[in-house]
């Protein structure tokens, strides 16, 4: 605890703390009796954190007064020690929350070990501990030893006999205290009531009911001696009886100044039972007649039978409805209250005491309002030595009722209205006419009620005898816009219009007339009330109030048109708007939003994301109806997905500001936006196709139908080789005409020899290959993709479609080489020149290329070996042969004129001998020769 104030005390001098904790506890020491229920407070100021704080309390006992002992925590239903851990189970010990703050520890059952220094901690929710978290009092608990006796007795006295009860009341308590003492009577299981007491700083005091008679001495409470207290009641009555007894407290001061009782005991009781003397009366009221006219007078007669009635004093009120007229004393002065005071200041009204029995009502001229229940009440007064009056018993006959019947009117009331049934916001007009049988005879007064269908009535507007129109309080503010009127059209016709009906004016309207004439003393009577009504019924705007959407095309085709119809039902009048709003979900998405709305007044709103409708979407409303139809042309696929229209129906009310009634929204249609359908056809004709090697190969792909005249194609040109499992692409040319070479044309080589032609018909496509050569043999066949341009300018593959199959077979021509057959045997001389000569006799064609090429046999060895080889481009190439030989340095070849070639050996050696072949495509001659 040290360390814990140092802590403090650091913070507080460097400043780093700006709010301090302050726990304070009930000043002490207080002093409490054994058994008595003790309550001490605790509250909590100047913390951080959540405004509801938590609360411990501990003992420090005077035998070990540095040991802490836990008693009970807000926060910790562990935290008691074992010597309270039952009594807070059990309820006897507990915390009180006052506040979040504030807190009332409680002891129901104080004992004397319960005495001590209690602490009141309240744990740390602060950022940094800074000033006192817990504060103590002292507790001490003295013995109870107040002590109140009374002799238990039962007395029998009669009225207006004295009574005379003792208690004595003593205390050993060695502390200053004091003590108050009350008596108190009780009948039965009643709540009991105090006769007298006398209080800690010695005042006297007694309940309402024995107050009056305590001031005038009748009831006393007198101190004899230190101990003893007497109860005195000069002179009993009837309802004094019951059972006595005293009760005593004994009080302390607390340090703050206030005072506790620490503790109440209470004595054995006396019984009480008063027999009341002969002084019984009885009253009697009567009248000639219960049911008169307006304008009739009456007279009440309240007839007193008692004993001895001169000699007693009595006093009189008279009530009408159970509110008093008049009260008369036993001085017979009647006091009337204010509206009655002001009928008999004109000599409407008379009370009276016309003897010592019989007191007197008479009302001269009777109202209307008259009738009711009327009364009148005597009590019994006993006059003090002092000359006041103590009321004693009261009685009262039974009321009596008198009907008081207005004038005879001859008046009957008619109401008409212009519909019993409308739709709501059409206006009412209702007519009341008057008729009389005779000539009016006053004037009238006119109240329009609405009676609802909960069978409610409220004032709609009133019309006074004197002319002035007035709404009732529901009706006010529709009245001064005008909503309402009221108007008295000839002096026996009104009439009531309600403007722009709502659906709670419905119910029965109903005019209730009221005839007044001036009675004889100026005052306006009412001589007779008509009423009639008619029922209204009012079909609420939103009844069957229903929308569907629906469409005639529901799926459509690229740059189609379709409808949209939002159906509106039922159908409204051009007065009662209807605001519709078109919803979109395109394809592939999951929210709507909203595409245009054509507002109640009909203007039109087009929503956020609607820029690419603007353009080709037109939104009409049919002037005999609220149905909106929403038209898109050039359908694409932006406009395909879900459409729902969402209707607010509207009122406008009489202050011109608008109510939305009721919102629907319809079903969703499902708009497709579909590709047309294709008509693509190719043709499918096999061919088959045999030329000669350099001859140019023909290919045609025919499209014979197509979907629109403006659709472009794609082609692609594939060869399919029997060693090759899928065709390969040899070129393609894209809708927009663009071209590509395939993987095949880029292998072989062919990009030369390709050409391609599209016909001015349109559908006929040719691909040439030039110089066909052997390998270009396989299965030619083209792919056709037919494209379209969309409504939104992108091009999109509508279909595609393979054509028939042209076998192309490339041979090569029949041979005519044809080469001179001369051989021989030739001897040369070392280091001569050797000519070798080759002559072509005959080709094939005149543009075939020649490739020549010599070879040689040498003795023991089989297989022949090249020379020397001229290629068809003209390229001479040196042979294996010419390698092993040394033959490169020493070969020359010529060729004078076409088709005569010559090799030319110069310097030979006897190694050089050689059987040679010269092969030029055809067969050719052997010769032989040797160096010698």
């Amino acid at each position: 605890m040290k360390r814990f104030f140092l802590v403090l005390s650091f913070l507080a001098v460097l400043g780093v703390v700006s709010a301090q904790r302050q726990v304070t506890v009930q000043e002490g020491p207080l002093y409490r009796t054994e058994g008595s229920h003790i309550s001490i407070w605790c509250n909590v100021s100047g913390y951080q954190g959540p405004s509801e704080q938590n609360f411990q309390w501990s003992i420090y006992l005077p035998s070990s007064p540095e040991r802490e002992v836990q008693i009970v925590s807000t926060v910790d239903s562990s935290f008691p020690y074992a010597i309270y851990t039952q009594r807070v189970r059990g309820g006897k010990i507990f915390i009180e929350r006052v506040q979040g703050n504030s807190t009332l520890l409680h002891i129901t059952d104080l004992q004397a070990r319960d005495a001590g220094e209690y602490e009141c901690h309240t744990p740390s929710t602060d950022k940094q501990y800074f000033g006192s978290y817990s504060a103590k009092m002292n507790l001490v608990v003295i013995p109870d030893s107040l002590q109140t006796t009374a002799m238990p007795q039962t007395l029998h006295r009669v009225e207006q006999d004295p009574l005379e009860l003792t208690c004595e009341v003593t205390s050993e308590t060695v502390q200053h205290s004091h003590l108050s003492v009350a008596w108190l009577r009780q009948k039965g299981g009643e709540k009991p009531v105090e006769v007298i007491s006398l209080s800690r700083d010695f005042m006297l005091h007694s309940s309402s009911e024995y107050a009056q008679r305590q001031s005038l001495g009748e009831v006393r409470l007198d101190k004899l001696g230190r101990t003893t207290f007497r109860l005195t009641i000069f002179h009993l009555q009837p309802s004094d009886q019951g059972e006595f007894y005293c009760e005593a407290a004994e009080w302390i001061q607390d340090p703050d100044g206030s005072w506790y009782a620490m503790t109440r005991k209470r004595s054995e009781g006396a019984v009480v039972n008063v027999q009341p003397t002969d002084k019984e009366f009885t009253v009697r009221l009567e009248t000639e007649k219960r049911l008169h006219t307006v304008g009739e007078p009456v007279e009440f007669r309240c007839i007193l039978e008692a004993q001895n009635v001169p000699d007693r004093y009595f006093a009189v009120s008279w009530a009408f409805n159970s509110s008093l007229i008049a009260t008369m004393g036993p001085n017979a002065v009647p006091v009337l209250n204010s509206e009655f005071a002001h009928r008999e200041a004109r000599g409407q009204l008379k009370v009276a005491k016309e003897s010592d029995s019989v007191f007197v009502l008479k009302i001269y001229h009777l109202r209307q309002e008259d009738s009711g229940k009327y009364n009148c009440r005597v009590t019994e007064r006993e006059k003090t030595v002092t000359g006041e009056f103590i009321d004693k018993e009261s009685k009262r006959p039974k009321n009596i009722p008198i009907i008081v019947l207005p004038l005879k009117s001859s008046i009957s009331v008619e109401v008409a209205s212009n519909a019993s049934v409308i739709l709501e916001g059409e206006d009412l007009h209702f007519s009341c006419s008057v008729r009389t049988a005779g000539r009016p005879q006053g004037r009238f007064s006119v109240i329009w009620q609405l009676v609802d269908r909960q069978n409610r009535r409220s004032n709609i507007m009133w019309l006074d005898r004197d002319g002035t129109v007035q709404p009732g309080s529901s009706y006010w503010e529709r009245s001064s816009f005008g909503g309402i009127q009221m108007e008295q059209v000839q002096p026996n016709l009104f009439s009531l219009g309600i403007f722009n009906s709502r659906k709670e004016d419905e119910g029965q309207y109903e005019c209730h007339v009221t005839e007044w004439v001036r009675a004889v003393d100026g005052e306006w009577q009412i001589v007779g009330e008509r009423r009639a009504s008619t029922p209204i019924s009012i079909t609420a705007l939103e009844m069957g109030f229903a929308v569907t959407a629906i469409s005639r095309t529901p799926g459509v085709t690229y740059s189609d048109s379709f409808d949209l119809q939002c159906i509106i039902k039922p159908h409204y009048p051009a007065r009662v708007p209807v605001s519709v709003t078109w919803r979109f979900q395109p394809v592939g998405t999951v929210e709507f939003h909203d595409l245009v709305t054509f507002t109640r007044d009909g203007g039109v709103q087009w929503g956020d994301r609607s820029s690419s409708f603007r353009t080709r979407t037109a939104i009409e409303k049919a002037e005999s109806s609220n149905n909106v139809r929403l038209s898109i042309s050039r359908a694409s696929d932006t406009e395909a997905g879900k459409y729902q229209c969402v209707a607010e129906l509207w009122r406008k009310n009489y202050n011109n500001t608008w109510t939305r009634l009721a919102e629907r929204t319809s079903n969703l249609l499902e708009i497709r936006v579909l590709q047309p359908v294709t008509k693509l056809q190719v043709s499918k004709s096999k061919r088959t196709l045999t030329l000669v090697e350099n001859r140019p190969i023909q290919l045609n792909c025919s499209v014979k139908s197509q979907t629109s005249q403006n659709s472009h194609f794609a082609v692609l040109w594939y060869v399919h080789k029997p060693s090759d499992a899928d065709g390969k692409l040899i070129l393609k040319t894209t809708h927009n005409s663009a071209f590509e070479y395939g993987t095949y044309a880029e292998e072989e080589g062919l990009r030369a020899r390709l050409q391609f032609e599209r016909h001015v018909s349109g559908g006929l496509f040719s691909l040439t290959v030039q110089r066909a050569e052997v390998s270009d043999s396989g299965s030619y066949y083209c792919h056709v993709e037919e494209w379209l341009l969309s409504p939104n300018y992108a091009w999109y593959k509508l279909a595609e479609e393979v054509s028939g199959r042209t076998e192309v077979t490339v041979k090569q021509p029949d041979s005519r080489l044809r080469l001179s057959q001369a051989q021989g045997n030739l001897s040369v001389l070392e280091t001569r020149q050797v000519q070798l000569e080759c002559v072509v006799l005959n080709r094939t064609s005149i543009t075939s290329q020649l490739v020549v090429e010599w070879f040689v046999w040498k003795p023991n060895h089989p297989e022949r070996e090249t020379v020397a080889r001229l290629s068809r481009d003209a390229t001479f190439h040196y042979g294996e042969q010419a390698a092993k030989n040394n033959l490169k340095g020493r070969l020359h070849l010529e060729s004078p004129s076409p088709g005569v070639y010559r090799l030319f050996i110069q310097n030979v050696a006897v190694q050089d001998s050689w059987h040679l072949q010269l092969p030029c495509g055809g067969v050719a001659a052997q010769p032989q020769w040797h160096v010698v």
